[in-house]
């Protein structure tokens, strides 16, 4: 069984990154470039929004209902 692990911090990136701190205190990057084509994170592609990235409710959000699942960003980001 996986262990779901919340964000408890974000820091967004100007090269289109988010900075991680999970639960475990792991901090990891995540990569958005590759899912910024896609619907719902076009609206964040080349926007000040992107740069407005929080935490709620274990994972990262933007304005506009935007968000992402832990378990995406955990599976897809590297140890920093």
């Amino acid at each position: 069984m996986e262990i779901l692990l919340d964000v408890v911090s974000v820091e967004p990136q100007k090269d289109n990154s988010l900075v991680l701190l999970f639960e475990n205190q792991e901090k990891r990057r995540f990569d958005m470039t590759p899912y910024l084509d896609k619907k719902p994170f076009r609206k964040l592609k080349g926007s000040p929004l992107f740069m407005k990235a929080k935490v709620a409710f274990g994972t990262v959000v933007w304005p506009g209902n935007i968000d992402i699942a832990p378990e995406t960003l955990w599976d897809n980001s590297k140890p920093v």
